[in-house]
This record gives structure tokens, sequence and C-alpha cells, in this order.
């Protein structure tokens, strides 16, 4: 059993132990028992939630070294949510309310890189990690598991389960072997009422079944993670009877419905309104992952009839949820009689000075290491427009996953294989100047976790992957301006999941219909023969399934690195000292219509 489910087990067994039931029924009142006028038997209460926090403390952009903004203005941070809590728990009265979270914690800003591989909370008498640290003193209940949780390997998210003051929830994250729960399936408390009757709440988490191929070389043959539709069925009616009155799923999965692994999971990536609509006995669902704004949603459950309550939280800490509860005693027990939902922007907050002093030495510490010159760089590359053009940014990209791949691959029976390499615009705002180049500008190209693996593809194979990749486009007719921000289907389609391959010359036409847009593909100058095998520098969520790119999950894999792609790239820098930009920033690429160019 994990060390933090040991930690709150007696705060969980306790909701249904007898003695505690007993204690708490002869606290209520003579006249609650039925002597006298009764009081009114009304309760209230407010859960906050976060979700996709993504290892932001303060409202810094590391990539940028600067105070973080956006076009919309917002702020992101815990340090503004800490100041949101402590207003709302003023507001309420701190026994009225509880704080969750929805997951992805540790992965996603360079603070918390740093402390999971440059200086590891797992080293001997290693740091805590600041988001443990932050949550802890912020005061969090319970947070459910996200798929970036397993990112840096079991470990470490094991050393940050055991350095929160809060459990970490996963229903359906089940030890292979055994097929129990690896973490704290739910965790149960008791609200006190002012006419002594408690409120039992219970908060469910739940995490994401893409884990076992996004983090497959982390979770393989340790963990399994079935669907949230299917664990919740088996957790709700098992909280109800150990006498939740209150039942709230916290659950790392969008709304949709939709998987971005297509079928190589039988579960539902976006799970959470199917999870409402199927499962009878919840009464809100804090959602994640999806990275959406969803002040409130109601879903009606079809065994129940009754509504349930959706909210999730803009990602990084620039919102926070409120669902409130309004909760009456009838026949002998609490009954949820109205919840709702909204959520509030941290931009209104300042940071909260108590958890900038906590974290202060910590945050200097990682500006300094990402300030730290490690190269130079002979043109100004930036990624504003590498959405829709070759950009000479995701070309360098391509350059050095090339490189690494045949270095690797060199007196291996693949070493006389072409090369090819896929990229993403990661970041629109990612920039390398001319000059002197540190370590937070290259890390800027690359803000994911990912690892590098060679797959090996056909021809054909890879003209479909680029067919199935171009649906990034708007189908746009020829003739007439084009406004490129409206090019792209980027509201559906992330950038990070429209790839530009390096080492393939190619047309997109987008005047023609997804699925027949791909032209003039060669390599070397000569037309792809279909039959022609290459082998495919891919990352590893690429590889394994994320996007839904054909065949690239079912190729066979020449080889696998564990480096993060990052940390490649900077290891590049550093050999090689000058990133000349003449040796790979070349027009592969280009949109067409009707075979005119667009640019």
């Amino acid at each position: 059993m994990p060390l933090n489910r040991r930690k709150f087990l007696g705060r969980t067994a306790a909701t249904s132990a007898g003695a505690a039931l007993a204690s708490a029924a002869a606290a209520v009142p003579a006249e609650a028992r039925g002597h006298g006028r009764p009081p009114r038997r009304r309760y209230a209460f407010t859960v906050m939630g976060t979700t996709d926090l993504h290892g932001n403390v303060f409202n810094w952009d590391y990539f940028t070294d600067a105070e973080f903004d956006d076009t919309a203005h917002n702020d992101v941070g815990l340090a503004k949510i800490s100041t949101l809590v402590d207003q709302i728990r003023k507001e309420k009265g701190r026994r009225n309310t509880l704080l969750i979270d929805a997951g992805d914690t540790i992965q996603g800003t360079q603070l918390s890189y740093y402390y999971a591989r440059v200086d590891p909370i797992t080293g001997e008498g290693g740091p805590v990690h600041p988001m443990a640290r932050a949550m802890n003193a912020i005061g969090y209940d319970a947070a459910a598991l996200g798929n970036h949780e397993f990112n840096y390997g079991i470990p470490v998210l094991r050393k940050f389960e055991e350095q929160c003051d809060f459990p970490l929830l996963g229903a359906n994250a089940l030890d292979a072997k055994t097929l129990r729960p690896a973490f704290p399936p739910y965790w149960m408390t008791r609200l006190r009422t002012p006419c002594g009757r408690d409120v039992r709440v219970a908060v469910l988490g739940l995490t994401n079944p893409g884990i076992a191929i996004w983090d497959k070389v982390n979770v393989q043959g340790k963990m399994t993670f079935p669907g949230l539709e299917e664990q919740a069925a088996k957790w709700v009616p098992r909280l109800r009877s150990m006498g939740a009155d209150v039942v709230i799923v916290s659950a790392h999965s969008g709304t949709s419905g939709t998987s971005s692994y297509g079928d190589l999971v039988p579960y539902v990536e976006n799970a959470a309104a199917l999870v409402a609509e199927q499962v009878a006995g919840i009464d809100a669902i804090l959602v994640g992952h999806a990275h959406v704004e969803i002040p409130e949603s109601r879903v009606v459950n079809k065994e129940s009839g009754r509504e349930v309550v959706l909210s999730e939280p803009l990602k990084w800490g620039q919102r926070l949820t409120l669902f409130d509860f309004e909760l009456e005693w009838e026949r002998g027990r609490w009954q949820v009689a109205s919840v709702s939902a909204e959520v509030l922007n941290s931009n209104a907050a300042g940071e909260d000075p108590r958890i900038v002093r906590l974290l202060d030495a910590e945050h200097k510490k990682v500006i300094g290491y990402v300030n730290q010159v490690i190269g130079t760089c002979s043109a100004e590359m930036t990624a504003t427009e590498a959405p829709y053009k070759d950009a000479p940014i995701v070309d360098f990209i391509n350059h050095v996953q090339t490189e690494t791949v045949k270095a690797a691959l060199a007196g291996t029976e693949h070493a006389e294989l072409p090369v090819v390499s896929q990229a993403s615009c990661f970041s629109r705002t990612a920039a390398i100047p001319a000059g002197e180049v540190t370590i937070r500008q290259v890390a800027g190209l690359y803000p994911f976790e990912n690892t590098l693996e060679a797959r090996v593809l056909t021809g054909a194979q890879l003209k479909e992957y680029l067919e199935f990749s171009a649906r990034y486009y708007v189908q746009t007719p020829a003739g007439g301006d084009v406004d490129p921000e409206k090019l792209t289907n980027a509201s559906d389609i992330p950038d990070y999941n429209y790839d530009a391959l390096g080492g393939l010359t190619y047309e997109i036409d987008i005047a023609k219909a997804p699925g027949s847009r791909i032209a003039r593909l060669s390599f070397d100058g000569k037309p792809v023969d279909e039959k022609a095998e290459f082998v495919l520098a891919v990352n590893n969520y690429r590889a394994s399934g994320g996007g839904n790119f054909p065949h690239v999950a079912s190729a066979k894999q020449v080889w696998a690195n564990s480096e993060e792609i990052r940390n490649t790239i900077i290891a590049w820098v550093q050999a090689k000292g000058t990133i000349d930009v003449s040796e790979f920033g070349t027009v592969d690429w280009k949109l067409t219509r009707d075979g005119v160019p667009v640019f």
C-alpha cells in the first residue's frame, strides 16, 4: 500500500466508523431530535476547484523571462489562486469550504522541470517540490491525478505524493498485477453544520486512460488505467453506502466524449460528461484535461433524471471554480437541494505574499538556471508564422532530431534508410534571437516532456500521415485574399497536432478537401516511392497514438531514447556552440491553392 494511502486512510475510514456516527448523533441538540421547535435545517457550503496547474506557482513565464501575459490578459499561478481562496474562505467561513484539484500538477514550467530533473525531489536529501509546498500552504483537501503526473516516472510521482499533505486520488489508476487501486480512490470528510447534523462529502478521483499509451515507457507492466465510467459506476454506490451525503468527482478528463488516440485504448479520453450521464449518484464534477473554460454545464443523468453540474476552470491557475451547494435535512438525511457553479478570474487578484515568500528562493534559482547562455545563433528565428509557413524554428527541431536518429542508427541494419522527422509549432511565441542563446530560449521551442524514437514507415504511409496532418487547414478556394489567422482549424486541432515533416518536400493544396491535399511529395529531389522505407524521427506522444495519426503507432520501432527532446536540443546547442540557420532553414513545404502558392 503506497505511503499516502496509509497517510490518509484514517481520515477516509473514519467517515463510516460506527463510533464516529454515534458521537455525531450524541452531539445533535434536543430540539433537532424532535423535542421542541426544530431549527431550520438548511446548510450551504462551497467547493473550490483548480485544474491543469502545470507547475505554475507565480504569474511568470520562464520561457520569456517576464510576467505572464496573453491576448486576453489572463494571469496564472497558485500565488493568485491563494488570494482568491482566502477571499472565499473569509466570505463563506473556512469550515464551509473545501479545495480540490483535477490534475496535471507537476509538469509544464521550468520551475516544475527543475525539481524533477535538474535538482530532483527524488535525490538524497532532495528538496520538496514547489507545487507540494504551495498547495500544502494554501490548504488543498484532495487532488486527482492527471496524465502529466506520470511524465517523470513513478518514483518522482510517489515522492511528490509523499510530500503532499493531501491525497492524490485515482480510482482508475490500478496496480497492473493486483488490479487494486494504486492510489487512494476517494477522500471523504465531514462538514459541521449549525443544526448539529454533519454533512459527509466524498470526492472521487478519476484520471485519464490515455496514460497507458502517452507514458507507456513509465507505466507498462506497473499500472493500468480502465475507463472513467466503469470505475465511477463501481465507486459512487460504495460512497453512498458509506454515508456520503454529497458526491463530487474530480476528473482529469474533458467533456467532449472524444479521444485523441483513436481505438488504441478502449476507453474514452474526454469522458466527464459521459460519467455524469451514465453513473447515478454524482452531484458535481470538477473537469480537467481539456484546457477549456466551462463555468457551468448541466448533464441529466439517464437513470435518476437528476442534473449533474460540471465546471472546468481555465488552465494554469487562470480560473478558480466555485461549486455552491444548498442542502436540506429531509427524511433523516441531508438532501442536495441545488448546485450551481461559476469561475473566478485570477487576474482580479494579487499574488499572495505568503506564497511568494515561501517559494521566492526556488523561483530565483530557476530564473538563474534558464538564463544560462549555451551558444549563439546566426539569425533570429520565430514561430509567429510557423502554423502556416515552413519556418526555420521548426526546421531546427527536425534538424536536431534527424541528426540524433542518424547517429543512433549508425552501424545498425537500418543505417542506410533515409531519415525524416516530424515536429510541430508547440508555441507560437517561441523565438531564438540572433546572437547569444540561453537555455530558456531553446527550451521554449519544446515545452513538453516528449522523448524521441524512430519508426519505419513506407512512402505511401508517410503521404497518408501528411494528409491526416493537413486536416489542420480550413478549405480555402483559390482567388481572393487570405487571412492567415483564419487558415487553420486550431480551435479543433491544436497546433501541436499539426506536423511538418523535415527531409521531404511537398505542397499542401488547401483548395482541395482534406484527404487529397498533398502534392509533389519528394525526397532528395525525386518523387517518393510508395514502397520505399523511411525512418521517421518522432516524439513518443505521436508514436504512442497521440493525435491519432495513421500508421505510426503500429510501425516498427528501431530506436528509442529516454532523454527529453528539449534536453537533446539543449545538448546539441552546447556541443555545436552555434546554430547556423543556413544549414537547415529551407522552404521544403508550402501551402497552395490549385497549385498556386498562398504566400
